[in-house]
This record gives C-alpha cells, structure tokens and sequence, in this order.
C-alpha cells in the first residue's frame, strides 16, 4: 500500500514511477478523489457542530416553552446531510483505497529503466559454465533413470506435477534439508512451520490480492493455498507493534507452495521447471528502514551461499524496473545455469518491498517518534525443485548417472553416485 501523504506531497514524482513501470498516471485523480473526501469530511465537522448547538438550543427552548418546530426541522436536515457526506466520504475513501491496492509498488533508484527481463543488469557471475557435449535436460535424465514420472503424475492430477522416486525423492529432500541448515545455523534464520493455507487477510497483506488472484488455488471454504510461505511468514507480524531491538526478525520455512500457472500456457510444458505444486525454502526478513538496505544484500548472499557451496553456475541479475515484480522496490534474481538446457533459468527471487506489505498489514515497530512501519524482504533460498534440476544437469555423467554433490552427501546416507 501507498503512502497517501507522500503521493499528495509528489505526485509527479509518484507517476514518473509509475511511468518507469509502463503505467499511466494516476496521481491526479487520487489526489482529488482525497480532495472530495476531505471536503466532505470537514462539511461534516461543521454539520456535526452546528448540530450540537441546535440541540442546545432547542433544549433551552423546551425549557424555555418557546417554539422549537423551526430548530428541530433543521435538525432533522441536518442529520439527512451528515448521511449523505459520510457516505460521500466512505465512498471516496474505499475508491482511493482500491485505487491504491491496485498499484505496484514504486521503485528504488537504483532499478534499471527496461522493459522487460531482456534489459535485466548482470551484477555478478559465478562458476563454471559448460555444456558437454552429452547434455541431456532433466526430464530425459529422470525418465532414463525410471526416478522421474509425469505420466502417472497426470493420472493422479493433471498436468504439471511429478512423481518422484528413489534417490530423486530422497535427493530432493535432501536438498530441502541442507538449505535449512545453511540458513539457521549460518546466518540465523529461525526455521518455523506454517499453515498451507490462509485467509484473505493474509493474501492481501503480502500483495498477493487482488492482483494474483487468478494465479493461486482457492479452497471452496474460502481460504487460499498458499503460493510460498512468504504469505504466512510475512503475515504473522500483521497487526503488530514489534519491540525495535527485537529486530530483524529472520525467519524460514520448507513448506509446498501452490500456484495455478495461469498464463503460463505453452510456456514450459515439459518438466518440472514451471509445476502447480513444488517445494521451496523461503526467507522472510522483518526490519527497521534504515537497515533494510543492508538485509537484503545479506538474504541475497545467504541463497547465493546454497549454489556455491553445491557448485552450481550462477548469476545475480537486478531486475529492470519492467520486469520488478508488484510488491518490490528492488530485486535481485539468481539465475542458475542449466548444462542440459544450455540456458540461465530463475532459481532465487530476493525482494525488498520497504513498507509496501507493512502498510497492507499494519506491521509497526517502535520507533523514537511513535510507532513507524517496518521493512519487509523476502527471497526464495532456494526453489527446490529448480535446485534439482540444477543438480541433475549440473551433475550428469555421460552414462546417464549422476554424481550427488559432497555437500548433499551426508543427506543422502553418504551415496555418491544415483544410477
């Protein structure tokens, strides 16, 4: 959510925001709908006073034994007036409040002017990028190995899932359990459980509604799968005055996420690199502003860690401001690089949103001056089922076997090799 104060102090500079996003202005007709709305607020403050007085008078009056019709028709007026501006006043405010959820959130400097992912900025490189010339993706190493199943997955849900078997399954759950303990034990996340499914007040305060409504699975009680544990890990300071030596509050979780894909036709299709259901450990950071800067350099490292210490390529991309996502002033994407595919594929999304969820959710700490808003992050750290194909692609053996990285190896019984 927008700060209304700072759109009518600059709303130049809020549309050339907005601009750099490839949307049109829209500070104008904000600001004069706050207009009307305070217009209609302050005509009530003079009814309401005028009011009080007319029931003095009318009172002294009736004591009085004098003629009182006159001042109670007026009163009678007044009251059908004071509906009507506040209901003017509601109406304007729940315009202005769809107005600004409908927003993205605007954009830190030092985002790229780009349309689209095409104009993303490179920021760093790691790792060796090769592809031999017995490459094969993962969906052929999986099927080869009799470990990787989407027909049967199709049987059981449609399209867009996988069955998992044997060393895979287990690979995957290893590779699960070592981005835990990378994050917990190296750079204090706290590892928390959180429910699979939430309410609407949980969507909308981590920006999800109304814009991503489309793209998430909602349960015929009214509730939302949740599309990453962001939502409920984000969520769960909604409402909340935080002490401000309790911050940051650094959490983490396992957990499957849901996401209906929509749009995502033809894109994809075969494999596992864009699923209805996957697994993915998630960071959420919840800080002071001015250290939120830092925090997310800091998440950013922490998901950079998991691909260097499994020795996968990768790189760090600042996303241009076209291809930032809603929620984000800033983003860093980790792209890892794909031997079978011959392509830098998405593995990791690190955003700082500043204030943009607080505001959503009323999540304050106290600060010197009153209650402030708290900085939000959030980073995937890392997508499970993508770190897999990375491993698989990364790892391949020209016989079809592949080879289970040393740091994954006490995860998985100590086997080196699956095949």
């Amino acid at each position: 959510m927008h700060d209304l104060r700072a759109l009518r102090a600059d709303p130049d500079g809020f549309d050339a925001d907005l601009a750099r996003r490839g949307l049109p202005a829209q500070a104008a007709d904000i600001v004069s709908l706050d207009e009307e709305r305070r217009a209609a607020l302050t005509a009530l403050q003079d009814q309401q006073a005028r009011r009080k007085t007319l029931a003095r008078e009318i009172g002294q009056g009736k004591k009085a034994g004098t003629d009182t019709s006159a001042l109670e028709a007026e009163a009678v007026r007044l009251r059908d007036e004071m509906t009507a501006l506040e209901t003017r006043a509601a109406a304007a405010q729940s315009e202005i409040d769809a107005r600004l959820a409908s927003l993205p959130n605007r954009l830190d400097p030092s985002v790229p002017d780009g349309e689209d992912e095409t104009q993303n900025v490179v920021v760093k490189q790691w790792g060796e990028v090769r592809r031999p010339n017995f490459a094969r993706q993962h969906f052929e190493l999986g099927d080869a190995l009799g470990m990787m199943d989407f027909p049967t997955a199709a049987k059981l849900a449609g399209t867009r899932f996988v069955v998992l078997r044997g060393a895979l399954a287990r690979l995957d759950r290893a590779l699960g359990q070592f981005m835990l303990d990378l994050h917990t034990t190296e750079f204090g996340y706290t590892e928390t459980q959180v429910p699979l499914l939430v309410n609407d007040a949980a969507m909308y305060g981590t920006d999800k509604l109304p814009k991503f409504a489309e793209e998430s699975f909602r349960t015929e009680d009214g509730r939302w799968l949740i599309p990453t544990a962001e939502v409920p890990l984000t969520a769960s300071v909604a409402g909340d005055i935080l002490e401000a030596a309790s911050l940051p509050r650094r959490m983490t979780a396992l957990s499957a996420c849901f996401r209906s894909e929509a749009g995502a036709a033809g894109r994809d299709v075969r494999g596992m690199l864009r699923s209805h259901q996957f697994y993915k450990v998630e960071l959420v950071s919840v800080t002071t502003p001015d250290a939120s800067e830092t925090e997310h350099e800091r998440m950013t490292r922490a998901a950079e860690t998991v691909l260097e210490r499994l020795g996968i390529a990768y790189r760090r991309m600042l996303l241009c401001a076209g291809d930032t996502g809603f929620g984000a002033a800033k983003t860093f994407d980790l792209e890892a690089w794909l031997p079978g595919q011959g392509a830098w594929r998405e593995i990791s999304s690190c955003s700082n949103t500043r204030d943009f969820q607080a505001r959503r959710m009323n999540a304050r700490y106290r600060a010197e001056g009153g209650p402030a808003f708290v900085h939000t992050l959030n980073g995937s750290g890392l997508a499970v089922g993508r770190t897999l194909i990375a491993v698989m692609e990364t790892y391949q053996m020209d016989d079809g076997r592949i080879e289970v990285p040393e740091a994954l190896r006490p995860y998985m019984g100590g086997l080196e090799i699956i095949g």
